[in-house]
């Protein structure tokens, strides 16, 4: 860190300067983020008090969950302080943190969300099989090598950006740091960084992508098998908006970290940027669970619940 000597602090310049659209924003922030926190922290409220629902599923939803929670945190608060004071400065060790959290949590997202897409698969294509094969350490096992992994892609991937030198240049056209913005306003050599993310970013993308295309072809296939019309489009209604889902993310952090340069503009960032940290935990829980019967009728019973010892 020694190298940052000349920069002790950035400024997030991701947003308009006029004081109508700064509120504007902070408005629509604030209405994004405490959707994301109700939802989420609904699910792991409901998961968590329901016994019948303490299955792998739910397990991996209560995860990504939480993973949600941390990931809107990390960047969305910040961005409505800059928006409401019009104070744009965020200082270095912030900046650090920021960046480590994104990775670490877009990461987890990424790793949770492929560990679901294998456990529709396992519950369609080999019911009699699941429990065997989802046992609960194995399911403990990859929530945790999920974690590890992200946690240690963040770091690596936090120090080589912070060991590049900043020398003045210090505004970050993104609402919040990002890695690809810091490297452009770095006065260091960053072929090595690009290298290093065009690198994990095949790799992951390859290993991902690979396993929720074969989950769900699968699981397609055995789906086009069922005489029903209504149990096909059950399953199909349940599928396609998890793909969808998966796929605005992935293709859009992909997008952000490993596009040319020739396709970059400050509304094309900006707006990928908002399309893989903000609109994911939004998502999850309307695509994921509450759209689920079991956790509509769990929340439900809550609500009675609650309302009947507040009339009490």
């Amino acid at each position: 860190m020694s190298n940052q000597s000349t920069v002790t602090e950035f400024l997030l310049m991701g947003f308009f300067s006029d004081r109508d659209i700064q509120l504007l924003h902070f408005v629509m922030f604030l209405s994004i983020y405490l959707i994301a926190l109700i939802g989420n922290f609904l699910i792991v409220i409901v998961v968590i008090l329901n016994h019948h629902l303490h299955t792998p599923m739910y397990f991996f939803l209560v995860n990504l969950s939480l993973t949600d929670i941390c990931y809107i945190t990390t960047t969305v608060p910040k961005s409505m302080a800059v928006s409401l004071t019009d104070n744009k400065v965020i200082l270095l060790p912030a900046c650090v943190a920021q960046v480590f959290l994104v990775l670490t949590c877009a990461g987890s997202e990424t790793a949770l969300l492929t560990i679901m897409a294998y456990d529709r698969y396992i519950a369609i294509c080999n019911p009699l099989q699941y429990s065997f094969i989802l046992n609960w350490n194995m399911c403990n096992l990859m929530a945790v090598a999920s974690w590890i992994s992200s946690l240690v892609h963040a770091s690596l991937q936090t120090v080589m950006t912070f060991q590049l030198n900043f020398c003045g240049q210090n505004k970050i056209e993104q609402f919040f740091c990002d890695i690809p913005q810091l490297l452009k306003i770095s006065c260091s050599d960053t072929k090595v960084n690009h290298i290093l993310i065009g690198i994990i970013g095949l790799v992951l993308g390859s290993f991902t992508t690979g396993v929720i295309s074969a989950s769900y072809g699968f699981i397609i296939s055995a789906v086009l098998k069922i005489p029903s019309v209504e149990g096909r489009w059950k399953v199909f209604s349940t599928c396609i908006p998890h793909l969808v889902v998966f796929s605005l993310f992935v293709f859009t952090a992909f997008f952000s970290y490993m596009r040319p340069i020739s396709l970059s503009s400050p509304t094309v960032d900006l707006l990928s940027a908002v399309l893989y940290t903000v609109l994911p935990p939004v998502l999850n829980p309307i695509i994921y669970s509450l759209r689920n019967k079991d956790i509509q009728a769990a929340v439900w019973k809550l609500t009675s619940t609650v309302k009947r010892n507040f009339l009490i």
